[in-house]
């Protein structure tokens, strides 16, 4: 089975964009050329999973951030996309897992939002977590994950700060460590 990695920024309040879905929060970091180890894992990955509303909200920033992977939009939504990399899909995390599998696709990032988190969460597919706290409090936004599902239980196995105080936490589920 592929590797699925939510690989994604949040506030020390644990929100990953501004309740109208707003990232210009993170504008501030990287900005000395940092990139967190970004392109490295991104180069390690074979397609983008995100859903609608982080597919909307990416269309706003111009140029297209997933560019030469395909992106993989979870929505029930009629959407259409001109470009050849995107795909939507109505199926559930779990038969999307199964395609990729088919496809010969090995590692997954899971871009989000929050709600596509969670399912990919209770269906117990994220391999990996991959968290970068950002030293901001937003008050307010669109949590890390959205209500419900149980208890997981992870394994801290990675961890490293920057002087700009970003640190990053690299997690994966204890059933899977």
């Amino acid at each position: 089975m592929p590797e699925l990695i939510y690989y994604v920024a949040a506030s020390v309040d644990g929100y990953i964009a501004t309740p109208d879905g707003g990232v210009d929060w993170l504008n501030d970091f990287g900005a000395g050329g940092e990139d967190y180890g970004f392109r490295e894992f991104y180069a390690s990955v074979h397609a983008a999973w995100q859903g609608r509303f982080t597919y909307q909200k990416c269309l706003e920033f111009g140029e297209w951030p997933y560019a030469g992977k395909e992106s993989v939009v979870f929505t029930h939504a009629p959407l259409i996309s001109e470009r050849r990399d995107v795909r939507f899909t109505a199926e559930t995390p779990a038969d999307e897992m199964r395609r990729a599998t088919r496809e010969g696709k090995h590692r997954l990032w899971l871009v989000g939002g929050g709600g596509l988190a969670t399912a990919c969460r209770e269906a117990g597919l994220i391999s990996e977590y991959i968290l970068s706290v950002i030293p901001v409090v937003l008050g307010a936004g669109i949590p890390l994950f959205a209500r419900g599902g149980g208890l997981d239980r992870l394994d801290l196995y990675d961890s490293r700060t920057w002087p700009d105080g970003v640190v990053q936490m690299r997690y994966r589920p204890l059933s899977s460590a």
